[in-house]
């Protein structure tokens, strides 16, 4: 359907993609220019991968695929994997498109490849639904993956979902189990689980300050319960603002955690890593991250309550709330497109590898997930990863998070402004102000 929140979407993405359009017509597509994977429309000379320097996961797998899986794929057309600073990406990809010569697999900015992004404009970008679905491996990508790629994307498919991760709480279970708590539903439910916690002596939540969206991310997750999963689709198609009195309330129900005291101390100044490793020690009962988390709740030597004692919940329902506790917060990692004229039947055939064994590959080995089925899971998996990838598979629609559709403005005020909210600093009515603006703002 085409929405007020597709035309504004796409309206950004012209706009901040005229930088490309100009590079292209500058260029005219010079059939003479080399680059990673060539181009030109007269299909792979080598299966290019373009990523940048801080993904280092998939790289790894791809190359684990190339020496095992799809070794017979990589013999018709090698791996060939390049890396770049993410600061420096968006203008290769230009550069690159400019001279037609963009390879395979590459990492673009989601301006660039939604529908009316200038890639897309220029046939350069292609349609993994057609092409999986022509593969026979469409299946292979799990609902949840997919309803993601949907919502960032305006319904197309552009962007392979190597990654994958939900949001939620994970929690002390042997604290909970001491305490007489049960895993909570509802928000009220979380509260007096928390209130339990404290008079018990136990610190509740911890977050860091440092950076911010493992506070931010309670409130995206909030308006999600409470509004729907279309609250941040509102506020980009400008049907809503975030100064409303209802999204007011979900950054005065997170203020309230802390007026509470159910945050850890210092939180300001604590950095990621010192969170994660307060629920690791036991210090704490809660902390909401992403399950990227699950490689050090699986390391024994940092994980000093054990594996067996951290459990995961999703976010609670708020009561009366258009949301359920079904839907999970959830990203699938950094786009990766792929060049529509590039693509050929080697290429095709090193697909179809990938969407059949990828997902193993990534959950043997590194102990993540992706946005595709495992197709023969690996033995000996940590009981909570299964638990998660259960509900993963089982998940048919997600939403996405706080921040996914703001401007970069506001994306960076909204973490370094978080501790400030729940340490009492700065007012919901404040941060929300601060972030509207930005979005305004563009």
């Amino acid at each position: 359907m085409y929405t007020a929140v597709t035309r504004r979407r796409r309206g950004a993405a012209l706009l901040a993609s005229a930088s490309v359009v100009a590079v292209l017509a500058a260029c005219g597509g010079d059939d003479s220019a080399s680059g990673s994977g060539g181009g030109g429309g007269d299909g792979a000379s080598e299966l290019s991968a373009l990523f940048t320097t801080e993904n280092a996961q998939v790289p790894a797998a791809l190359n684990d695929l190339a020496a095992g899986a799809c070794k017979a794929e990589n013999d018709a057309l090698p791996l060939a994997i390049e890396q770049t600073p993410g600061t420096n990406m968006q203008q290769k990809v230009q550069l690159l498109a400019g001279q037609d010569a963009l390879p395979v697999f590459f990492a673009a900015n989601n301006p660039f490849i939604v529908p009316g992004g200038a890639l897309q404009e220029a046939g350069q970008v292609a349609d993994f639904d057609e092409v999986l679905t022509d593969l026979g491996v469409i299946d292979q990508v799990t609902p949840a993956a997919r309803s993601t790629v949907d919502k960032l994307f305006d319904g197309a498919f552009p962007s392979l979902p190597f990654q994958f991760n939900i949001e939620g709480i994970f929690y002390n279970k042997q604290l909970f189990a001491d305490n007489g708590l049960e895993v909570p539903t509802t928000w009220d439910g979380l509260l007096d689980s928390a209130q339990t916690l404290k008079d018990a002596g136990i610190t509740p939540f911890t977050a860091s300050g440092k950076t911010g969206w493992t506070i931010s991310r309670w409130i995206g997750a909030y308006l999600f319960r409470a509004i729907g999963p279309e609250a941040m689709d509102a506020i980009q198609a400008g049907d809503a603002k975030l100064t409303d009195p209802e999204y007011v309330e979900a950054a005065q129900a997170v203020a309230g955690l802390g007026e509470s005291g159910f945050f850890t101390e210092g939180i300001t100044n604590l950095d990621f890593d010192t969170a994660q490793q307060q629920l690791l020690d036991g210090d704490v009962a809660m902390m909401y991250g992403l399950t990227s988390m699950l490689s050090k709740i699986n390391d024994p030597e940092l994980n000093n309550v054990g594996a067996e004692n951290i459990g995961f919940m999703p976010f609670p329902e708020v009561e009366g709330g258009a949301g359920t506790i079904a839907q999970l917060p959830a990203n699938v990692g950094s786009p990766t497109a792929m060049s529509s004229k590039l693509y050929d039947d080697a290429v095709g055939d090193w697909l179809t590898c990938i969407a059949n064994n990828f997902a193993d590959n990534v959950m043997e080995n590194q102990g993540t997930f992706s946005g595709f089925k495992l197709s023969a899971p690996p033995e000996n998996v940590p009981p909570l990863t299964a638990e998660l990838q259960t509900l993963i598979d089982n998940t048919d629609e997600t939403v996405l998070w706080f921040e996914a559709l703001f401007p970069q403005k506001a994306v960076t005020d909204a973490s370094n402004n978080a501790a400030p909210l729940v340490t009492g600093a700065m007012s919901a009515d404040q941060y929300m102000q601060i972030l509207q603006a930005d979005v305004d703002a563009g």
